[in-house]
């Protein structure tokens, strides 16, 4: 999967955009005693509504998702066990398109947590100008503890479980934390084989993410560190820094992390320290980042690469580097990790990695934050991009997807950065507020039925 080479408008210097002091409304004054996701997302969205003074009817639709469905459901084990399972899916919102997200497969996902991801998603699908929703989903249970034919009937049965409620005009699911392209074409099939036999091959677009022989696109496996990327250039194009030669730590070493530093690392970028659930590695002259991304596929983690020193988590975040990319879970930097963090940048590739009272303390510093509702976009834009192709029966070259990307994720980091400069607040609220604007010209243009 090679990414295209950054084109020169890529790599052409925007006005600089300057730090701006905390306001009433800056994401940095956000405060949460105890660590609650789904209370921080719409904080933001408090904070971001009062900038563009968001019509209040709106703020009331947005403060929940329409619907939340919880399905518990049997799965008949290796071992003839039958185990009981809980499945969620939270559909935010569909007023620009039908519902969009990710699924995810964890033991500590809870409800919440879905509603907060599901929520992020309506903001980057309407940020992006994506007509899509916003959706998340998932089961709580370890997936790295089940066989690969038990996997299987988890998840087939899961989708069967949820029936009627998604579908390729209402609600899309994709890969996310603990699933994969193999994941997505279960469900599909799955899926394919409860509408019936006429209507196998029009059903293929209920899912994105799909390995490419069963209807995925080029380009998707990469998208999210892709356009991480775009958004890392952008920015060291606007501060006039120079990527070759430069240095970047990187935690969580999967699908969007590895890829982030396998694209960087043609630009000249040297990935010094990395993290994972496994542990945290050091190498001061630079990890081979395709090497390392080959040793997770085949081992699952960063743990017994032989091309690094296993370091603490706290010596992993004294690392000194110019780019740090959060690609793992949510809440990793709070305070005591923003307190050590020695860099120019963070990009965050993972969704809410930096709680409000870390994100405060990285503010004051100085160091920049491209934030996840933009920085991680590129999987839903690129998603969007394989259902277009799915509804239309084409097929796109990489080269024209990433073209596409690119331009898409160019124009909202500028959009971004015009409506921080203007309204004197970060990055963060200004892509808030970005979204909220757009969903809720929709809201006074239909207003509320009856």
């Amino acid at each position: 999967m090679k990414p295209t080479s950054p084109s020169l408008e890529t790599l052409q210097a925007a006005a600089p955009f300057s730090a701006v002091p905390p306001t009433p409304c800056s994401s940095r004054s956000i405060m949460v005693k105890e660590y609650d996701f789904f209370k921080v997302i719409q904080d933001y969205l408090d904070c971001a509504a009062k900038v563009i003074n968001l019509q209040d009817f709106v703020r009331t639709i947005l403060s929940q998702p329409k619907n939340e469905i919880i399905v518990n459901f049997p799965v008949k084990m290796d071992n003839e066990e039958v185990r009981l399972f809980k499945g969620y899916r939270v559909q935010h919102n569909n007023l620009l398109g039908p519902f969009k997200g990710g699924m995810r497969f964890h033991p500590s996902l809870t409800l919440d947590d879905v509603k907060a991801l599901a929520s992020m998603m309506t903001w980057k699908s309407a940020l992006m100008r994506i007509p899509f929703g916003g959706a998340k989903g998932g089961i709580k249970f370890d997936p790295h503890a089940v066989s690969k034919a038990e996997l299987q009937r988890i998840t087939r049965r899961f989708t069967h479980a949820l029936s009627d409620n998604i579908g390729p005009e209402y609600d899309i699911p994709a890969p996310d934390v603990g699933t994969n392209s193999q994941t997505m074409a279960w469900m599909m099939d799955t899926y394919s084989n409860m509408v019936g036999s006429a209507n196998k091959q029009s059903v293929r677009g209920v899912v994105t993410g799909k390995p490419v022989a069963s209807g995925g696109t080029l380009g998707r496996a990469k998208a999210t560190g892709q356009g991480a990327v775009y958004c890392a250039i952008e920015w060291a194009a606007e501060k006039n820094f120079n990527l070759e030669g430069s240095t970047m730590m990187v935690q969580g070493f999967g699908n969007v992390g590895s890829h982030f530093a396998v694209i960087l690392s043609r630009l000249g970028v040297s990935t010094v320290a990395v993290g994972d659930h496994s542990g945290y590695m050091v190498n001061p002259e630079g990890f081979n980042a395709h090497k390392l991304q080959d040793w997770v596929i085949a081992n699952g983690s960063i743990a017994g690469y032989p091309g690094g020193k296993a370091v603490t988590r706290e010596d992993f975040f004294k690392q000194k580097a110019d780019i740090f990319a959060p690609c793992a879970l949510e809440n990793q930097v709070g305070e005591s990790e923003a307190r050590l963090l020695d860099c120019k940048v963070v990009v965050e590739g993972a969704n809410g990695p930096i709680n409000p009272s870390g994100e405060k303390i990285v503010l004051d510093k100085g160091i920049d934050i491209i934030p996840d509702v933009l920085a991680n976009a590129g999987g839903v834009t690129v998603s969007y991009y394989e259902w277009v192709q799915n509804k239309r029966s084409e097929s796109w070259t990489e080269e024209e997807v990433d073209s596409k990307l690119e331009k898409a994720m160019i124009r909202a980091y500028r959009e971004i950065g015009d409506f921080a400069r203007q309204h004197k607040v970060d990055r963060r609220i200004a892509a808030y507020a970005l979204a909220l604007s757009r969903i809720e010209a929709v809201y006074k243009e239909r207003e509320i039925f009856p």
